[in-house]
Parts: C-alpha cells; sequence; structure tokens
C-alpha cells in the first residue's frame, strides 16, 4: 500500500485510545478514524467514573496527549452498527478494530431483584454521570440502602449515595444530579459481600476514600474480619490485598465517628433474597457465609433480614454486540483468539476485524489491563499487516468518509468540536467555582461540538 494504512477504531474511551496511540507509535504509516458513540469522547472516563476521583479523572490529560496526534481523528455521534454499517465502514478501511465497552449490568439471579426500588449500577453511574443515554431523576427517598457488590464501583455507588451534595457540588455534577442528590433521605448505605477481607475486589485507595468525608462513618463489624489459610497466603503474595485486609481492620477496630451519614461493609454475607410487598422493596436477606479452608465460601444456614429501601447491585457490567460483527451472548464478548475477531468461539478469524478492551476480555481489570490488552491486539494488527492479510480499502481518504456522512445527512463531532465542549462546561463550572459542570443533553452537547468537517 502506497497510503498509510487505514484502521478505524470503535469506541473512544480508554481501550480505543491506547490502541490508537500503539498503532501510530508503530513503525508503519497509519491513518487512524476513532469512532465514538457519543458526541464526546473518552468513554469510561467521562461516564463510568464517579465524579469525585479528580486522580481518575486526571488520566483524561494523557488521553489529550495522545488524541492531539494528528494520525488520529476522532468522528463521534456515530454508532457503528446503525449510522454506518461494518460492511460499508470496509469501504473506507484496512482494518477495523473494536474497543465498545460494557455499560449494561450484569443479572443478578436472586428473587426479588424485580421489585420497584431495584437498580443496575450502570444505570446509577449513567444518572450521575450525566449519560445522555440514562434518565435525568432518581428517587431518593429511600432511608436506608443496600449495595450488593464488593468492587469499586460498588464503592462508588456507596460513597456517592453516603455523601451530601453539597460535597459534591465542587465536581462537575450537572444540575439535575445536584438537586435530587439534595432531597436525598438516605441515612444508612450497607455493602454486602459474601467472602472475606482478603477476598473483596476493592483497590485500596478507593477503600480509604470511603473515610474521607466528615459526613460519613465507615463502620465493619469485627465478626467480619477473618482468614483461613488461602486467605493469609492471598495476603502474603500481592501487597494490594494485604493493605485492603489492613483498611478493613482498622474500620473494625477503630472508635466510632460522630458522622450524620453511617456506611456499612457487611462480609460473609451472602444475598439470597430481596424482599418486598406491594411490589416495593422492604428489604434484603442475606445468608452468613465461613470459609472454606480454600478461600472460598460455604453458608451457615444462619439467615438475617435487613432493614432497606432500595436496593443496587454492582456485581458486574455486561458489554453488548455490534450489528454485523461476531458476538459471543453465554460470555458477552466478541469470540477472539487475543485480539482478531472470530466467527465463533474457537472459530475462524474475521479478515480485518480485531477486538479490545471489555468487549474482547469482559468487564475485568484496570487501566494497566486494558494497556496491555491493547499491545496484543495492535501486535496481531500489525502482523497480519506486514504479511498481506488485510484487505485493501477502496476509498482511502478522510474526505471520502466525509462524503459519507454529509450525503446521509448525519452530524458528527470532531476532536476540534470536543474542544468547543470543553471549553463551554469549563465556562459553565467557573461560573460556580468548580473546574467543570458536564452538559448532559445530547442536543446540547451537538450545539457546542457542532458538526465540523472531519478532513
Amino acid at each position: 500500500m502506497s497510503s498509510p494504512l487505514r484502521i478505524a477504531v470503535v469506541g473512544a474511551g480508554p481501550a480505543g485510545i491506547y490502541a490508537s496511540d500503539l498503532l501510530v507509535k508503530s513503525d508503519v504509516d497509519v491513518e487512524i478514524d476513532l469512532y465514538e458513540k457519543m458526541p464526546a469522547p473518552f468513554g469510561l472516563i467521562r461516564y463510568g467514573v464517579a465524579p469525585d476521583h479528580p486522580r481518575i479523572k486526571g488520566i483524561i490529560a494523557s488521553l489529550h496527549r495522545v488524541l492531539e496526534q494528528e494520525e488520529i481523528e476522532l468522528i463521534g455521534n456515530v454508532e457503528v452498527g446503525k449510522d454506518i454499517t461494518v460492511e460499508e465502514m470496509r469501504e473506507f478501511y484496512d482494518a477495523i478494530v473494536f474497543s465498545t465497552g460494557a455499560t449494561a449490568d450484569k443479572d443478578l439471579d436472586i428473587p426479588g431483584m424485580d421489585l420497584e426500588g431495584t437498580h443496575g449500577a450502570g444505570e446509577f453511574v449513567g444518572f450521575y454521570d450525566g449519560n445522555p443515554d440514562f434518565k435525568r431523576d432518581w428517587n431518593l427517598d429511600a432511608e436506608k440502602v443496600a449495595v450488593i457488590g464488593v468492587g469499586n464501583v460498588a464503592l462508588d455507588i456507596a460513597r456517592v449515595l453516603a455523601k451530601t451534595a453539597d460535597e459534591l457540588h465542587v465536581t462537575e455534577i450537572p444540575d439535575n444530579v445536584y438537586e435530587h442528590l439534595g432531597h436525598s433521605r438516605i441515612k444508612e448505605v450497607h455493602v454486602f459481600g459474601r467472602r472475606g477481607p482478603a477476598q473483596v475486589k476493592f483497590t485500596p485507595q478507593e477503600l480509604k476514600e470511603l473515610d474521607h468525608s466528615e459526613n460519613v462513618e465507615v463502620i465493619v463489624d469485627p465478626e467480619d474480619i477473618d482468614y483461613d489459610e488461602a486467605s493469609e497466603n492471598a495476603r502474603r503474595e500481592k501487597k494490594a490485598v494485604d493493605q485492603v485486609a489492613q483498611i478493613l481492620e482498622g474500620y473494625a477496630m477503630r472508635e466510632p465517628k460522630d458522622a450524620p451519614h453511617k456506611l456499612f461493609i457487611h462480609l460473609f454475607e451472602a444475598p439470597t433474597e430481596v424482599l418486598g410487598e406491594g411490589g416495593k422493596v422492604l428489604g434484603i436477606r442475606t445468608e452468613r457465609t465461613e470459609l472454606d479452608g480454600n478461600g472460598g465460601v460455604t453458608g451457615t444456614g444462619t439467615f438475617t433480614d435487613w432493614d432497606v429501601q432500595q436496593v443496587y447491585r454492582a456485581v458486574g457490567y455486561r458489554p453488548e454486540g455490534v450489528e454485523g460483527v461476531p458476538f459471543d451472548p453465554s460470555e458477552s464478548v466478541m469470540p477472539n483468539d487475543g485480539g482478531r475477531v472470530l466467527t465463533e468461539p474457537n472459530g475462524e478469524a474475521v479478515p480485518g476485524l480485531y477486538t479490545t478492551g471489555w468487549i474482547k476480555r469482559g468487564p475485568v481489570g484496570l487501566i494497566g489491563n486494558t494497556k496491555s490488552d491493547a499491545k496484543d491486539t495492535t501486535n496481531m494488527l500489525l502482523a497480519d499487516h506486514a504479511e498481506g492479510k488485510l484487505r485493501e480499502a477502496s476509498k482511502r481518504t478522510r474526505q471520502d468518509v466525509a462524503d459519507f456522512f454529509e450525503g446521509k445527512g448525519h452530524p458528527i463531532t470532531t476532536w476540534a468540536g470536543w474542544h468547543r465542549l470543553d471549553t463551554a462546561e469549563r465556562a459553565a463550572g467557573e461560573a460556580e467555582g468548580r473546574e467543570r459542570k458536564k452538559i448532559v443533553e445530547w442536543d446540547d452537547m451537538l450545539k457546542h461540538s457542532g458538526p465540523q468537517d472531519i478532513v
């Protein structure tokens, strides 16, 4: 090929941006169009991280630097499979990398999860992060709520529910989120996990941050601090596991803190049923568990009913497929061999199609995992290119892509458009003494980012 290798990356979150960066830094001349369903980039970092996480939000600065590279062009407000088909994309690109992530909630198969007052973590995260795909109001009339799960998303939800609206107003939360949090009646948040302190999936920094609010007291029952041989081995083998265990021990042993809101972390309590009456949540039932000697747990047959009026399940996200691309619904991933999309699990590679991030491996792991994952995928793509396995696209310029969307009358947003939206959000925040106030409505985002020529 005399012209640059033309690549589309679908999904402008960390996985897609890291893959784009690796391709630009390779010794191959590339031209990358980075597609994003939303009018704005950054995916999980913009719409999946709690607003009071400035350290995590700082990752956007490094992602910014990647997108400033001239080899990469952002094409936002485009849902691949709907606004443009995969077959149509093949006319413009030699290879396509899917990094579409995950926003849907995994189900939890216990009775009562269909009652009014039960919610998936992703629904609430979408609300407080101002995701235009999610609803704008939220009922916070409950005084006691349960959060099922012991990962960082569960901590985020518990922390946001326990904090006051004024504590969060200094962040980028939109006006509708601030208003609803301001009317919250929540006094107690109960986080439930079925195993012990050496098995939780919290990271140390996020667990410490629970205690940074003077309005929130974190409470752990000393009876929930227990270890078997496998647990002790896990603490010795992984520093983070030991740090988390120490933090939980500290919460369990300290003197009570005089704070108006209580955040309980209950370990060795496996939710078995959401209790209700008249179609609404009235409580949650858990079975006490105990360690089995191998780091797992078994039920003891002792049950407890907890008085709560809302239940949030934070048991994981579920990726969804892209129209026209193979998808394995049993695993909720695109079947792949570590990078190449396969026709089915253990099937043949689909020429020119690749995948990275959560849609490739499932919604597990941190940012570091995403980087190494992207490297594996891009190495496969570049190897296929070197071996002449990629089919050359017939239309090879960005003007061809611009003409396509113009012909459909479909507005797109670009990197220049993001800068205008970014400026508008910062200006709105500055007027209130904040760094940023997020613009929520899709049409309002488009008014600022505006259709632009992508050449």
